[in-house]
């Protein structure tokens, strides 16, 4: 069985293995059981199940791995689940933890999750006056430890938005820049949907009496809350940078092309001018007394020269050229 860490504790502090194979002894007063899967089979949750008395559509939703996040009540016990996240090179891949809780037990099943629990055990651990407050606590640490999780995939994608955004400034996008921009704009898209629902999930174990949440814990589940709201409201900020990169993009690209098209005006116009003279001197007329003069050539040389340089002068000025 994929079993982690299977422990009973007392007063916080661990005093045995479990063996979930076994009787499961219901834990004594001020005792709890904490337990951690990892990718079980269906067969291993059944016995975990069978163990704790778990309800079967919680653990049809636990061996699913395709949930968003929720609270469920399933008569004395709560059955949560929360998306765990992390980069898998530019795209952010995402994971999930089921979490059932009951009198004197608390179950957590991973799936696809990078970062293990057992560094959050050990913390617990190591700390027997905070883990003596129960499962209830645990509950808070696994869910601030996902939700600190989050934290680095949104400064990440804020660094990369802020280099583009200053790239973006010195230079045109090429398309390799741009279409990175969008898809970067896809992963903030789906990563504030699931923050979302987080939200409404954090909000809830701080609003609704539930089963086994002391009063004393809302604090803590409180401060967990504005962690989920403030990693949304920086990814609303980082949509509107990524948004901006793209405007600020098009903006100069419209620029560029209208300089362009000015200077080709102007040098159009410019070159209109001894176009036009020598297509009159090109006709073939019979009775054109100015072609006999001796002076006639350098004089019509030195009026298309004159109107060109006045043309010019007059563009360059104006800012065409």
């Amino acid at each position: 069985m994929t079993v982690i860490a299977a422990r009973r504790y007392k007063g916080g502090t661990a005093v045995e293995d479990v063996d979930i194979h076994g009787a499961c002894p219901p834990p004594a007063t001020g005792e709890f059981v904490w337990i951690g899967l990892q990718e079980p089979t269906p067969e291993e949750l059944e016995t975990v199940g069978r163990c704790f008395g778990l309800h079967p559509l919680a653990l049809e939703d636990a061996r699913r791995a395709i949930q968003l996040p929720k609270v469920e009540q399933y008569g004395d016990q709560l059955f949560l689940i929360l998306r765990t996240a992390h980069l898998e090179g530019e795209h952010i891949a995402y994971g999930e933890t089921s979490i059932f809780m009951g009198r004197g037990f608390i179950v957590t099943v991973r799936h696809g999750s990078a970062r293990a629990h057992s560094e959050l055990r050990a913390k617990l651990e190591s700390a027997p006056a905070a883990l003596a407050h129960g499962p209830d606590y645990v509950l808070h640490s696994i869910l601030d430890f996902i939700v600190d999780g989050y934290y680095p995939i949104v400064e990440t994608l804020e660094e990369q938005a802020l280099a583009m955004e200053a790239h973006a400034g010195d230079s045109f996008l090429d398309r390799a820049m741009i279409r990175r921009i969008f898809a970067i704009r896809r992963e903030v898209v789906r990563f504030q949907r699931i923050l979302g629902v987080m939200t409404d999930v954090a909000s809830r174990l701080v609003n609704v009496t539930l089963p086994h949440l002391d009063a004393d814990m809302i604090p803590y589940f409180r401060d967990v809350q504005d962690h989920v709201r403030r990693a949304e409201y920086r990814l609303s900020g980082l949509r509107e940078i990524l948004t901006s990169v793209a405007e600020t993009s098009s903006l100069l690209e419209q620029q560029r092309q209208g300089d362009i098209t000015r200077q080709l005006a102007a040098w159009a116009a410019i070159l209109a001018v001894p176009t036009a003279v020598a297509g009159i001197y090109g006709m073939n007329f019979d009775f054109m007394p100015e072609l006999r003069w001796k002076y006639g050539y350098f004089f019509i040389v030195s009026v298309m020269a004159s109107v060109c340089i006045g043309l010019y002068v007059r563009f360059r000025r104006a800012g065409w050229l």
